[in-house]
């Protein structure tokens, strides 16, 4: 038999050395790690370049922290409010250091990353001021058509840390729903830390072999964390809360505001079961909706 991954976060999430690249917030608004960013807090990790297409609150809160000294991302902020507060004032203070990507772009980078090759091509970023800003991307000639093509050059993180809904304790996941570029990242990275919502026997997993995104090859560790993805939503499991991204907009408008959220929400909640007692409202999916049932046979 394998070897079981399982442990509990504060252990898994001690193994993300100081200085890291770390991907997260893969799935764009949907299952985004918010426990395990948290933790990173709690433990002070510092020095870390993000990576992620859109991270929502996360990187926000991972710089109010002043955790981060990159981020390599599509977009940062508060999607119900537009604005993340300490993202932008790290930008404008001089403090945070930002590889500006699309969603494609950043999408292309990782999955080079997993392909192994150096860069992959795309014309989407061509007339676009990303050359200017960085000069890791570049122009360069198809020698098949003679066409400029955008060379968008391979992202290999030190981490990708992604939620799913079950797992086993070896690491076979099941994710459905958005996943954007979880798998892209997974891939890509040296390690990958799976945050689920609950460990069940493998037997569950093998029971719908199509569902199994993860698999434990590229799992370093696994934690059961219940509603470790909140405020973003769980498919199938609950859903966006959405008075918590307004909230969170109005108590970070500036650092002593931040500073305090980070001590109601992070420093003075030692584990997901106490800051979930924060929570006042009952987000859980009341009315699921079941897929048509597979057969395999044998």
């Amino acid at each position: 038999m394998p070897d079981a991954k399982v442990t509990d976060l504060s252990t898994a999430v001690d193994r993300i050395e100081p200085g890291s690249s770390v991907a997260m917030g893969l799935a764009l608004e949907h299952a985004i790690p918010f426990a395990a960013g948290h933790e990173l807090i709690r433990q002070g990790t510092d020095g870390l370049t993000l990576v992620g297409p859109i991270s929502d609150l996360l990187f926000d809160q991972l710089v109010a922290a002043d955790l981060v000294d990159r981020v390599r991302a599509a977009w940062v902020g508060n999607v119900s409010s537009g604005t993340g507060y300490n993202f932008r004032r790290a930008v404008e203070d001089g403090t945070l250091a930002v590889e500006n990507h699309s969603n494609f772009s950043i999408a292309l980078s990782l999955k080079a990353g997993a392909m192994g090759v150096p860069y992959l091509p795309t014309r989407s970023l061509l007339g676009s001021d990303v050359f200017a800003e960085n000069d890791r991307f570049r122009e360069a000639e198809d020698p098949y058509s003679g066409d400029r093509l955008a060379l968008v050059p391979a992202i290999h993180p030190d981490w990708a840390v992604v939620h799913v809904q079950r797992a086993s304790p070896y690491g076979d996941a099941h994710f459905w729903g958005n996943s954007g570029v979880t798998f892209e990242a997974v891939n890509a990275a040296d390690d990958t830390l799976v945050v689920a919502e609950e460990i069940v026997d493998p037997d569950v997993i093998k029971s719908d072999p199509s569902r199994t995104a993860i698999t434990r090859e590229s799992v370093t560790a696994v934690a059961e964390v219940p509603f470790g993805a909140h405020p973003s939503p769980l498919a199938g499991r609950y859903n966006r809360d959405n008075d918590y991204y307004l909230a969170y907009a109005e108590q970070t408008k500036d650092e002593l505001g931040a500073t305090a959220w980070l001590n109601e929400w992070v420093h003075d909640v030692p584990d997901r079961e106490a800051y979930m007692e924060n929570i006042d409202r009952d987000l859980r999916v009341s009315e699921p909706t079941v897929a048509a049932e597979v057969e395999y046979g044998r």
